[in-house]
């Protein structure tokens, strides 16, 4: 299952990177669940050559992710947002300094995923 949802975050973030006969395959195995063969009947292509082209495209889109770190970046930050929610809603615990305090500390890192 987690190779699936790794898979889906990646398409989500770089697929518009890919061909248009990449990004059909990909989706068809990742969104859609087909079999490899059915891909292959689908698509006029071997089994074994639509095993590569996913394969491929995993490998580039990694690529991508590798270079840019849109995922990561988008994960730290989406962190941030719940830890900012947290903290709001247990703000009564905390001095008015701890609180402020602690709010700058979440947005610094945010501002710093996003440079």
């Amino acid at each position: 299952m987690e190779k699936i949802v790794e898979q889906g975050l990646l398409y989500d973030f770089y697929g518009e990177l890919l061909t248009k006969h990449q990004k059909d395959i990909y989706e068809a195995a990742v969104y859609n669940d087909m079999s490899l063969t059915e891909i292959a009947d689908e698509h006029g292509i071997s089994k074994q050559g639509v095993h590569d082209l996913i394969k491929r495209c995993t490998g580039t889109l990694k690529g991508y992710e590798d270079k840019l770190h849109m995922i990561r970046r988008f994960e730290a930050i989406r962190s941030d947002a719940k830890e900012l929610e947290k903290l709001s809603n247990n703000s009564d615990d905390l001095s008015y300094e701890e609180f402020r305090q602690r709010i700058k500390d979440i947005s610094d890192k945010i501002l710093e995923e996003l440079t």
